[in-house]
């Protein structure tokens, strides 16, 4: 066993006695010892369930013949976060998390390992980090919120209380039913109940193999998701005692991402699905590009909506077959999944979703019904974005699939949330938010504050917003971020002036500043980098070596 070098021989006397003051017997030194990395803390919704999920999973490692080590990692609760300097630290958490499983699986070598995460940034951290421990690994997250409801019966989460801070602000709604979406849109534990960046994540493991079906979509408060702990650890160990059982690499292999990817267009997961993939990529060795991500966009239909971009949440998705469903139908196209990849289960991927149910016909469409011809998420290029930009298209109305309109520009995201609340913006107008990306923000901050207050506004069908930051999974509208390169590192977005015209066209994949070769010149001439805004601590070292939004922003 890999633990073998911790506690196996004469010279390992110290260590086991370090272990027996833990509880250790002589028994335990010859069973599997099993990391279970564990993201609780009682901060985000998402994770404060993760004490009884950690408890659950190490009571069933042990009775399976398995030694839990349980150790914990950092998480960001980016709706909390959310609209204050806070956001700034999610993104950076990321890489924390990666390398705290990384320091934790080499300082103390497990036989294999389990993660439990659940929201945004904790996921693909997990993910990164267990790609360079490259043990026998899977993933058994927390499980999505239940939907809140209004009396009337309509489903409410997260968003629908952003969006009503701004109706709120705008007047259609009274103080009273702000409270009263505050008390009720988010009713218990799991992560936020729409395909957010933490559910599509946990949808997107189910695709890569190194998570059971049901990890992204079985409710976190259901006994069926406890069930699902528990085979969760009897498998790690069996995993852990099986010498032909994939590794992290073995199951994260450019057919997987393939296959990871494809779900992601089919089901119209978060734009940060593709930070977060790019990043996890690179740790697995595999070659990824936004090339790439478009070319699989474009070949495969939108065939679910999931809240944002519907009234549907995790919860029916469960309810007509999770994501093993999605899988089956798109695998109905030519190339679109390979089956033949290995899961953690010990079976294909085609022989998990072959049992599968077909679609439903309203919360999953049909090949030939589908949502959109070309996948939920879309590249875009352009002079405004040569390196690439990110639209969520399953969140954007038809009427503004293109748009044309001047440019008002705002220097950061809080001056883009007072500016929408305060009126600087109007129907037809492209708002541009910059110094937001990883160098920029520093930590490249989600903005569903200002998204939600065009929406509140009643400016969702009308305005457009693109920026070198990045959005929350709940964004919706013709909200087009990861905008390469940078502000900061002198993208063309640096040198948008009030006024200009900006042409978007998601179906052609363009985003154009209709400026001419000579302006630009003349603007790139007179164009200096700004001070950073943050001179000392780990944000400081952040942006020092954080890499583009098109590369994942991994560090250096």
């Amino acid at each position: 066993m890999r633990s073998d070098i911790m506690k196996k021989g004469f010279e390992r006397a110290p260590h086991r006695a370090l272990m027996r003051a833990t509880g250790l017997e002589s028994a335990d030194f010859k069973r599997p010892f099993i990391g279970v990395c564990n993201s609780y803390t009682n901060i985000p919704p998402g994770h404060c369930h993760l004490k009884r999920v950690g408890e659950i999973i190490c009571e069933a490692i042990r009775e399976a013949g398995g030694v839990p080590y349980e150790f914990n990692t950092i998480a960001v609760c980016d709706g909390i976060a959310m609209g204050h300097a806070g956001m700034k630290f999610s993104l950076p958490s990321r890489e924390l998390i990666a390398d705290s499983l990384e320091t934790m699986g080499n300082a103390h070598p497990f036989d294999a390992l389990i993660c439990i995460p659940n929201c945004d940034k904790v996921v693909p951290g997990m993910l990164m980090g267990a790609m360079r421990l490259n043990l026998p690994t899977l993933f058994a997250s927390g499980g999505p919120m239940a939907a809140g409801h209004a009396a009337d019966g309509r489903a409410e989460d997260l968003i629908t209380i952003f969006e009503g801070v701004a109706a709120y602000k705008a007047g259609t709604i009274s103080e009273a039913d702000l409270e009263r979406l505050e008390c009720e849109g988010c009713p218990g534990a799991g992560s936020c109940s729409g395909m957010f960046t933490a559910n599509s994540m946990n949808c997107l493991c189910e695709a890569l193999g190194i998570a059971f079906p049901g990890n992204g979509s079985l409710p976190a408060e259901s006994a069926e998701r406890v069930e699902f702990w528990r085979r969760a650890a009897r498998r790690i160990v069996e995993m852990a005692l099986d010498p032909k059982a994939p590794t992290a690499r073995q199951l994260a292999t450019p057919r997987s991402f393939y296959n990871a990817l494809a779900l992601d267009m089919a089901m119209g997961g978060s734009s940060n699905t593709v930070l977060h993939t790019l990043a996890v990529a690179t740790e697995a060795g595999v070659k990824l590009d936004l090339h790439m991500l478009d070319e699989i966009s474009r070949r495969t239909p939108n065939i679910c909506r999931i809240s944002p971009s519907s009234h549907f949440h995790m919860e029916d998705l469960q309810r007509v077959g999770g994501v093993m469903a999605i899988i089956r139908e798109i695998a109905k196209l030519p190339g679109a999944i390979d089956g033949d990849v290995p899961t953690v289960s010990g079976l294909t991927l085609e022989e998990e979703y072959r049992t599968a149910p077909g679609p439903d016909g309203t919360v999953i469409r049909p090949l030939d019904s589908p949502y959109s011809e070309s996948g939920g998420l879309a590249i875009l290029f352009g002079n405004l974005a040569v390196n690439g930009a990110v639209v969520k298209a399953a969140g954007v109305s038809p009427k503004m699939l293109t748009h044309r309109g001047p440019a008002v520009i705002f220097e950061s995201q809080e001056e883009a949330c007072a500016g929408i609340l305060a009126g600087k913006v109007h129907p037809g107008d492209v708002v541009v938010v910059r110094y937001e990306g990883p160098k920029g923000g520093p930590g490249m901050q989600e903005m569903l504050a200002p998204t939600s207050y065009l929406m509140g506004r009643g400016l969702g069908d009308s305005v457009a917003l693109i920026t070198d930051g990045r959005f929350s999974g709940g964004t919706h509208g013709a909200c087009i971020g990861h905008v390469s390169p940078e502000a900061a590192a002198g993208g063309l977005i640096a040198l948008v002036e009030p006024g200009d015209m900006i042409s978007i066209d998601i179906p052609a994949r363009t985003l154009t500043l209709e400026i001419s070769p000579e302006v630009e010149a003349e603007r790139r001439a007179k164009w200096r980098a700004p001070e950073p805004r943050i001179k000392s601590g780990y944000l400081a070292r952040y942006a020092a070596a954080a890499t583009s939004a098109d590369t994942g922003g991994v560090l250096r």
